[in-house]
């Protein structure tokens, strides 16, 4: 088995054939340049070659671009005598073929579905994904702290929504426990949660959650599975894709073991669009990123971002990305101008040529390259002509998605959705028991009155000789948290804004899910 994977090579003006050692493949990269440049073919080639290592990959397909990957390429694309040519050019023997891929799609419809817990999730990420205030984001750790504390499981967004109706009707005495909760930064909250609904989050939310290990398989052949996420519809919702990403990672990061410096990684991870993680994003996430880049190598876990300029991406990240692909930047304005010396900077010089000149001047296809050589030293930047793909170039029709989606024994795992016991049922439990002793409570005192009527009624009869001691009400009982929400919760069944909540949070009851 290989140790490396080819990238590209010479000819006319162009340096040494370059490789990307596997054994640096977890020490992350680069795959920047203007739009049209080359970047997903870029992405497409190295995602080949580590499949083809044995080495699963996860990928995001922004335009559906990248599910060709399936297909073997043809003879009859248009490109194929370009192909041969490049081919010919940089000592590549081409050879076409399909790759073990898996389709994935946070809404089910390109792909097997993908989920996470709301608890997985955390309130840092959905804090985020919500653009919640500080003061919101307080609110949302109390939630979490007070399902903890309660014993009430938050899988999918309506638990999450139940346990805020909690909260809402119980803040006075939460804010005296956990500090201060507004009503107004609770709505807040549900508003978002309601704007997520309608971009269709609420599929991401549930069980089964996906498993990691699905995203670390190889086939039969000892191929790397290369896992696609469908991503069209989801980057309409920017914010969403960025963090469901980032959510990922840092899954990745808190659950693999450290394996130190493998011979080759365990998974390699391509963030495209990888700008949209850090815009308008809080210290405190930008933080969490800069960890995760930091150790997650240790897991065997490579990274690769995908962007348009490499100024999109801080700094103290940017350092730590040694496999580098630099497609053309164009330098239109005095900022073009300074992002472009910036990015040539960031190289080890070569005394051939100017690497500012020969990042604006390389034609789409082409690259400046700079690859991690022996003991992680980076090698003097290459101009190089990217090789072909072997897998199909562009996307894959509909008929042969389908048709791999149905062979995959992953729609078994994920297809049916499960609804297990969680915070939603426990509450509606609780409430549903506080209504009946609620009624039981109200039966018992109808009797009592009526015995106490009675009793008037026999004292003014005989003269009012009867001299009984007076009935004693039983001592009132303080009620737990959960006791206090429930009994809270079932009195607003009977009010027709309750019942408005009611259908909205418990939706089963009314005979809706």
């Amino acid at each position: 088995m290989t140790d490396s994977i080819f990238v590209g090579g010479g000819g006319a003006g162009h340096g040494e054939p370059q490789q990307l050692l596997l054994k640096y493949g977890n020490r992350h990269g680069l795959i920047a340049g203007a739009t049209g440049t080359g970047k997903t073919v870029t992405l497409q080639i190295l995602a080949e070659g580590f499949s083809a290592a044995g080495v699963p990959v996860f990928l995001s397909d922004i335009k559906g671009d990248v599910s060709g990957m399936g297909e073997a390429g043809s003879p009859d694309h248009k490109l194929h005598g370009a192909f041969l040519e490049r081919s010919a050019t940089i000592g590549l023997d081409l050879q076409y073929r399909a790759f073990p891929v898996t389709f994935w799609d946070l809404f089910g419809e390109q792909g097997h579905p993908v989920r996470a817990t709301v608890a997985e999730m955390g309130p840092l990420l959905l804090s985020r994904l919500m653009e919640l205030t500080e003061p919101q984001e307080g609110v949302l750790n109390v939630a979490f702290r007070l399902a903890d504390e309660e014993g009430l499981p938050l899988l999918d967004m309506k638990d999450l929504q139940v346990l805020l109706t909690f909260i809402a009707e119980n803040d006075n005495a939460i804010s005296a426990r956990y500090g201060l909760v507004s009503a107004t930064s609770i709505g807040a909250i549900q508003r978002r949660l309601l704007v997520l609904e309608n971009q269709g989050a609420a599929a991401m939310f549930g069980e089964p959650a996906l498993d990691l290990a699905d995203l670390m398989r190889v086939d039969a052949t000892g191929a790397g599975r290369i896992n696609i996420l469908a991503a069209d519809k989801l980057m309409q919702s920017p914010r969403l894709y960025a963090t469901f990403l980032l959510w990922l990672l840092s899954e990745l990061f808190e659950q693999l073991p450290e394996v130190g410096d493998p011979d080759m990684p365990k998974l390699v991870f391509f963030f495209d669009e990888a700008h949209l993680l850090f815009t308008d994003a809080p210290k405190a996430l930008v933080s969490k990123v800069e960890q995760v880049a930091r150790l997650i190598r240790s897991k065997g876990v490579g990274v690769y971002f995908i962007t348009q300029n490499p100024a999109d991406v801080p700094d103290v990240i940017l350092g730590q990305l040694g496999n580098r692909v630099q497609h053309a930047l164009r330098a239109f304005t005095a900022k073009d101008q300074k992002d472009l010396a910036k990015a040539a900077e960031t190289y080890r010089p070569n005394p051939a040529f100017d690497t500012a000149d020969a990042i604006r001047d390389v034609g789409t296809g082409e690259a400046v390259t700079s690859f991690l050589q022996a003991k992680g030293v980076p090698s003097v930047v290459e101009r190089t002509l990217i090789r072909p793909p072997a897998s199909k170039l562009g996307p894959i029709d509909p008929a042969t998605r389908a048709r791999i989606i149905a062979a995959s024994d992953m729609g078994l795992k994920y297809a049916t959705v499960v609804d297990r016991d969680s915070a939603y049922e426990r509450l509606r439990a609780r409430a549903e028991k506080a209504a009946r002793e609620a009624q039981v409570a109200e039966e018992e005192d109808a009797r009592r009155d009526e015995a106490d009527r009675e009793f008037s009624r026999a004292r003014r009869y005989d003269g009012g000789r009867s001299d009984p001691e007076p009935r004693q009400k039983p001592a009132r009982r303080t009620d737990s948290m959960g006791e206090a929400f429930a009994k809270s919760f079932a009195r607003q069944l009977g009010t027709r804004t309750g019942q408005a909540v009611v259908r909205g949070v418990l939706g089963s009851i009314f005979g809706r899910r």
